[in-house]
């Protein structure tokens, strides 16, 4: 990811305002403004990394916005410390060299990204794990947190999953409610037939077989199987199998499909191995349990 891209600036630049970083009463008030100092951060569990190039980034950032700032820093890292690399507990992740003020005004919004992200990346990690040796891909969804989508997704992808729409611009996703309001699956697929914007796929949300039997029938391109049993999921990978689907797709080639909607550690290999393409997995990012990490602070 580039961290030093408008958008990712723009996120850092409000988490840091949103902190009143560069206002710090505490730091302020109590540590000499010329004192140096070594920054430590650490890794306190088993977990996926991902973010470390938020860090430096940060320091830039905090830098910009007081614009008094002038002191040298440096962000040192061991090579074997990486995005999805996993670490242990006790294991250092990287070393600050920064006036001590600075160093403290940005803990909690360096620790925050690293957090999160990484929480993200090990949680997504088990996913994968869980689904080895299986054709079945782990899949994000928009269920992010607000302001944050491209950073959680870039966590996703440090824990080995993939991204679904990275927004509501990035491929036709036929829903239940835009099938209400259409008057159902065959006028939605018809409409979007005809409305889509160039060669978007068009995918579609079923949640019954018999539902499936309509997408296939109409046009759709990409199935998107919600909230269906384990043994529903297998019968409908089979039936995008048979002889009289496949001829129906170019050059011979099942139709995708995806499956969600309450999958969890315990059901997802079962899922997986019902051959089934994609399996997306809401709470990857909108229930990670953050890392545990911490900073220690040292006078240089």
């Amino acid at each position: 990811m580039d961290w030093n891209s408008r958008r990712i600036t723009a996120i850092l630049e409000n988490a840091l305002l949103e902190d009143r970083a560069t206002r710090d009463a505490t730091s302020y008030a109590c540590i000499d403004p010329n004192q140096r100092a070594t920054a430590t951060i650490l890794a306190k569990q088993d977990c996926i990394l991902a973010g470390i190039g938020s860090v430096a980034r940060i320091l830039d950032v905090y830098a910009a916005l007081d614009g008094a700032v002038t002191a040298h820093y440096e962000v040192t890292t061991h090579p074997e410390i990486f995005d999805g690399v996993r670490l242990r507990p006790g294991q250092s992740i990287a070393v600050i060299q920064h006036n001590a003020c600075v160093i403290l005004s940005c803990e909690r919004v360096i620790l925050n990204f690293l957090q999160r992200m990484s929480g993200i990346a090990t949680l997504t990690r088990k996913f994968v794990e869980a689904v080895s040796g299986t054709k079945a891909r782990i899949l994000d969804t928009r269920k992010t947190a607000p302001g944050l989508r491209v950073i959680d997704k870039n966590a996703v992808r440090c824990g080995g999953g993939q991204n679904h729409r990275l927004d509501l611009s990035d491929g036709v996703l036929i829903k239940n409610n835009h099938i209400a309001l259409a008057g159902g699956i065959v006028p939605a697929l018809e409409q979007a037939i005809r409305n889509r914007r160039g060669s978007q796929i068009i995918e579609i949300e079923v949640r019954t077989l018999a539902e499936l039997e309509q997408a296939l029938a109409h046009g759709g391109e990409a199935i998107l199987l919600d909230n269906m049993s384990v043994e529903d999921v297998r019968r409908a990978v089979e039936r995008c199998s048979q002889p009289d689907v496949l001829k129906e797709v170019e050059k011979g080639r099942r139709i995708p499909l995806e499956c969600s909607g309450g999958i969890r550690l315990d059901n997802v290999r079962a899922y997986a191995e019902t051959g089934v393409d994609f399996i997306s997995v809401g709470l990857l990012t909108h229930s990670p349990q953050a890392a545990d990490m911490s900073l220690r602070v040292v006078p240089a």
